[in-house]
């Protein structure tokens, strides 16, 4: 009995020793479990590929433990909106900014009041004229639009009649892409660009416009389209005409529908981009922004593309790209 007293009394004390212990660590080196606060503004929040990017936005935080939020408007012509979800997000709290500019120009105003708020900023996918951005994640996209020309011109066609499908004039992604299609396609005697034209990021718009096109221009036989609405507009107007034996589409994106209208025949080439790449890494950039590791980001990164044909869909890696959620 006096050996368990004794004993009781030797645990009592060395408890205390280590309350006392850890009550001075706390003292001296306080717990905090406050997150950093990140900002995700893009160009919608509508498309597959914006719901990948999410997916790696959302991956990220949990990984840095940071407090994620994420804003679109409802179309991508939309450039008003998305300023002003840049300036509530300031409001908000956020201590860096990861986003996708609608307008190279016009969205310029508000990120610079986000800088000048002090904010940590990433472009991702588009960029925008200034030069407060850190860094700049994503597709490079006047070699993309190069490669989509190089595509074009596996048509089998001696006399390549092309129409260009573009989205908003003043996002700098489609109009780069758009001067890699023709750095190629310009310099060559048997190819001729009939028409171009911007419609809205809107499937049905692509369609209606894309049909229109092809009633007008018959001799037209390939068609290039710049993002996942516009690809996808293109493919159904392609298919309600009947038209996928004569014309040649090379689309951009993944989406689940283009995907199948590739297996089908429909479409032809897809060049497909890495979104849930550019989310993470947006955001993981963000992180390290905001932990002073300034030196690890670089300025540019390329989230590299992968062309896709019917040849080659189900190999592993453009399985990978086709559905980026299965992980690149």
């Amino acid at each position: 009995m006096a050996r368990s007293k004794k004993m009781r009394a030797v645990l009592l004390a060395l408890a205390l020793s280590v309350g006392l212990l850890c009550a001075c660590s706390a003292v001296s080196t306080p717990v905090t479990t406050q997150k950093h606060r990140v900002a995700l503004v893009v160009k919608s929040t509508e498309t597959e590929f914006w719901k990948s990017a999410f997916a790696g936005a959302k991956a990220a935080a949990t990984e840095y433990n940071l407090e994620l939020s994420i804003r679109g408007p409802e179309t991508e012509e939309d450039y008003k909106t998305q300023n002003e979800m840049i300036g509530q997000a300031v409001e908000d709290g956020a201590e860096a900014l990861v986003f996708s500019a609608i307008d190279y120009e016009n969205n310029v105003p508000a990120i610079e009041a986000a800088a000048q708020a002090g904010l940590k900023l990433v472009a991702i996918d588009s960029g925008v004229a200034s030069d407060k951005i850190s860094t700049y994640i994503g597709t490079d996209n006047y070699a993309a639009g190069k490669m989509a020309a190089s595509a074009a011109l596996q048509s089998g066609e001696s006399q390549i009649c092309v129409g260009l499908v573009n989205y908003d004039a003043n996002s700098a992604n489609g109009q780069e892409r758009e001067k890699g299609v023709r750095e190629i396609l310009e310099q060559l005697d048997n190819v001729e660009i009939v028409q171009a034209m911007n419609v809205f990021s809107i499937a049905e718009n692509a369609r209606i416009r894309t049909e229109a096109m092809l009633k007008q221009h018959p001799e037209i036989n390939v068609i290039i389209a710049f993002n996942e609405p516009t690809s996808v507009g293109a493919a159904r107007a392609v298919r309600d005409l009947g038209l996928e034996e004569d014309v040649w589409l090379v689309g951009f994106d993944s989406n689940v529908e283009t995907v199948d209208l590739l297996q089908s025949g429909v479409v032809d080439v897809l060049i497909v981009q890495n979104p849930y790449a550019m989310g993470y890494l947006g955001v993981e950039s963000a992180y390290k922004l905001l932990a002073g590791q300034t030196d690890e980001v670089e300025s540019t990164v390329d989230t590299a593309t992968v062309l896709v044909t019917r040849e080659n869909m189900f190999t592993p890696d453009c399985q990978k790209a086709l559905f980026s959620f299965a992980g690149w």
